[in-house]
């Protein structure tokens, strides 16, 4: 293995190095919106579609079915219980924090805090602002804890396809972010980009935290993969799927997510 040549074996310098891969690849798909200044919604529903295929299939091949049978023998429920406490949190955290499409629309989620409040205006665009980072932020961290999680099981077959299919998707994902950033009220580029690297940038002690945290506690792995799995898919089902079928782009979107499974399957079987 190409990683475990230039770093080693310790599954918490790995895990660094998958955080620092994962976390520049959504620097990157942030930075396209200086050369692609102005995709269409079509363009961006495919895109996220994309990023929506290979998160779920990743969640699968990476997480839940090595969770179930390599780290505890077999036995569903452990990584089943992490999958449930995985979708807990990210419902949790969306109640607090409006999704960024809501936010993008000008208004709230219709179960977050105070859903009657209208979302700051003009004079107090900064808030809106803040709240755009802080829910995007939230949405990158199971990504970060997934790779982690993947380099802490010590199994570099499962952890590397894992490491590269979230990275792929965060291509996609870092430009949807700018793009969102520039319609939150960002009027510069550059801002947009900032948006794009705080986006990523926790996904980096978090995939640290990933593997120090299942190397320091085995028994936590399969929960650990289960977790990371659940927040996913529930970034999936209830982020990214509604809102690539909102704007009539359907088709695209899901040829999109076909293409974003297709590829995950591939590296898996090709890396793993």
């Amino acid at each position: 293995m190409v990683i475990e040549s230039l770093f080693g074996s310790d599954p918490i310098v790995n895990g660094l190095v998958g955080g620092l891969f994962i976390a520049t690849l959504n620097l990157i798909g942030a930075s396209l919106v200086f050369v692609w200044r102005d995709p269409s919604e079509r363009a961006l529903d495919g895109t996220l579609g994309f990023a929506a295929g290979v998160m779920l299939a990743a969640s699968f091949t990476s997480l839940i079915i090595p969770g179930i049978e390599t780290y505890s023998g077999g036995d569903p429920i452990p990584t089943l219980v992490g999958v449930a406490l995985g979708a807990v949190v990210l419902d949790r955290s969306d109640v607090l924090v409006p999704h960024a499409h809501y936010l993008l629309s000008g208004r709230r989620r219709p179960d977050a805090a105070n859903p009657s409040d209208s979302l700051p205006v003009a004079d107090e665009r900064l808030a809106g602002v803040v709240l755009f980072v802080l829910a995007i932020t939230i949405h990158n961290m199971p990504e970060g804890l997934a790779v982690g999680v993947g380099f802490g099981s010590g199994d570099l077959g499962t952890a590397i396809p894992l490491m590269l299919a979230i990275g792929i998707q965060n291509v996609p994902e870092g430009l949807a972010v700018s793009v969102a950033a520039i319609n939150a009220g960002l009027d510069r580029r550059d801002y947009a980009v900032f948006t794009g690297i705080r986006a990523g940038v926790v996904e980096i002690p978090l995939a640290v935290l990933g593997a120090y945290a299942v190397g320091a506690v085995s028994a936590l792995l399969p929960y650990a993969m289960g977790f990371a799995a659940g927040a996913m898919l529930f970034v999936i089902s209830d982020e990214i799927v509604p809102e690539t079928h909102a704007r009539g782009h359907e088709r695209v979107a899901t040829a999109g997510t076909i293409a974003g499974v297709i590829v995950m399957l591939y590296l898996d079987i090709a890396l793993g």
